[in-house]
């Protein structure tokens, strides 16, 4: 969805907002797309805080991120080059083509390769290990500057491609100091962004805005209402996001501070031209749509996805050593939200790179487990190969946070009686490794069955909800469930049993699905919809 984000949802925002512009507004068709080639860009200074209170599914946050951060780049040189035939500096289609590619491609280049310089740096210089993470901010803010300043002291308007290029790159081959960096990087963010739009607010007049009258209403409806939800079910389109995330993308794409920059700059130089009706439906139909996009849908965003239910149940797993990860591969492979939480940075960064979701921090202290979002985790793992780290993170979330469920790792069978003290269900690896054996000895075809679910097989476990099902015997619904799927468990006010060909089915039923992975996997959205 991402991609076509970027490609194809850019396309229907530039050409539906320059629509709604010239119509609504009656301006010139050259303002109108340049109006539109701004709200292109919804920009990460909106997004990334949004995203950090609404903690959403990764693969919606990821859309929305990447959305932002590449949308401000084409954007932002888009209008550059609509600006200069405005201004009567440009030439026609082809030389509008040129001057984008000209400004994208030196942008990426710069960028590339102040990446690679700053990676070199991070990687093999030694940054004096007493104030390394100092110096590693210092020199990514330094990298970032020299990307800017040099790309458009090559091209005007390169200078954004070219930070946003060697952002992406440091990010996706990781560096050291990671976290530390982004940290940083939302101290500078915050501080420059709160000067940038009170200063941009004060150049602005209201009357500017009042003046747009019910055309200035009717491009914020259109570009809110229309256009965002017509441009991210069409981007959409075949992927695995659910019709909820779809709307909640839809209604969460407020602009920022690209728009805000450069309309306000187009705006004086307009102005300076003798194009002051330009100027002022440009400032005040961008600002028009920035203040009822941040107001409503920033500010309305934890509501919208509550409403939505597009808030998953995080599964929290504590350890993100070889326990951990193949536990979240499992978990991860059927639709779950996991993050890993690990003290130890090598650790976090292997797991990182090989692309779990993982938490630098301590999973016996509780504000580490509330950052990893245990606030709104249904599962809490503690899977270390220590009992006593296990068993103090199991008391924090039983004491602390509302869970479902906390599991435990046991690596020492004389410590279970203490996690079940408190409730805490317990795997013994002792234990488990000795049942496992067995199953091979006395059940060897089931034991190589169950050992490569996933894979092969599958058995899982959802509560029915689809109505059209409810009220109907197993043998009933046996033709109409995938391929090789049984039902094999229905779990009921406490009581586990194996169905029989009369057994009915009730809403709210735990129901355990056996059979081949995909089969599976259909049935269980028959049975329970997203």
């Amino acid at each position: 969805m991402a991609v076509r984000l970027i490609t194809l949802g850019a396309v229907i925002a530039f050409g539906g907002t320059t629509l709604a512009v010239r119509f609504a507004l009656g301006t010139e068709w050259l303002v109108a797309a340049l109006i539109g080639a701004l709200l292109v860009a919804t920009g990460p200074t909106v997004v990334t805080p949004i995203l950090s209170v609404v903690p959403v599914r990764d693969r919606v946050a990821a859309a929305l991120e990447t959305e932002g951060i590449v949308n401000d780049v084409t954007a932002a040189i888009v209008a550059v080059v609509f600006f200069e035939l405005l201004i009567g500096e440009g030439g026609g289609p082809g030389e509008f083509v040129l001057l984008f590619a000209e400004r994208l491609g030196i942008g990426i280049l710069i960028g590339g390769v102040v990446a690679a310089t700053v990676y070199v740096a991070l990687q093999y210089v030694d940054l004096s290990p007493g104030n390394a993470p100092q110096n590693a901010r210092l020199l990514v803010l330094a990298g970032a500057l020299v990307a800017y300043g040099g790309a458009d002291l090559l091209r005007a308007e390169a200078g954004v491609a070219a930070v946003a290029t060697a952002g992406l790159v440091l990010a996706n081959v990781g560096v050291p100091y990671e976290e530390e960096i982004t940290d940083f990087k939302g101290d500078v963010t915050l501080v420059v962004l709160s000067f940038v739009f009170i200063n941009l607010a004060a150049l602005l007049e209201f009357d500017v805005l009042l003046e747009l009258g019910v055309g200035g209403v009717l491009v914020v409806l259109a570009v809110v209402f229309l256009i965002r939800p017509a441009l991210v079910f069409l981007s959409a389109t075949g992927d695995r996001f659910t019709r909820e995330e779809k709307l909640f993308v839809s209604f969460v794409g407020p602009r920022g501070i690209i728009p805000a920059s450069v309309a306000t700059l187009f705006a004086v130089e307009l102005a300076d031209a003798g194009m002051q009706s330009a100027a002022d439906t440009l400032v005040g139909t961008v600002f028009l749509v920035i203040l009822a996009t941040v107001v409503f849908e920033g500010g309305l965003a934890r509501q919208i996805a509550e409403k939505l239910d597009v808030i998953p149940m995080r599964v929290i797993i504590v350890g993100g050593g070889t326990v951990g990860r193949a536990l979240a591969d499992r978990l991860e492979d059927r639709g779950e939200n996991v993050v890993l939480v690990e003290r130890d940075e090598a650790q976090v960064e292997a797991a990182r790179n090989a692309g779990y979701t993982a938490h630098s921090g301590d999973g016996t202290d509780m504000e580490d487990l509330r950052a990893a979002g245990a606030d709104n985790a249904r599962t809490v793992i503690a899977a270390t190969g220590d009992d006593d780290a296990n068993l103090l993170a199991a008391q924090l979330v039983d004491s602390t946070f509302d869970t479902d469920q906390i599991l435990a790792r046991v690596n020492d069978p004389n410590n279970v009686d203490a996690f079940e003290e408190l409730g805490v269900r317990t795997v013994s690896s002792t234990l488990a490794t000795a049942q496992e054996l067995d199953n091979y000895i006395e059940r060897p075809a089931l034991a190589n069955w169950m050992n490569e679910l996933g894979e092969v097989g599958d058995v899982q476990e959802i509560r029915m909800t689809n109505d059209s099902m409810v009220g109907r015997s197993v043998q009933e619904l046996g033709p109409d469930l995938p391929g090789t799927s049984l039902i094999a468990l229905i779990a009921r006010d406490g009581n586990t049993s194996v169905p029989t060909a009369e057994t009915v089915l009730e809403e709210g039923d735990r129901v355990t699905i056996i059979g081949d992975r995909e089969d599976v996997r259909e049935a269980m959205e028959e049975l329970h919809p997203s």
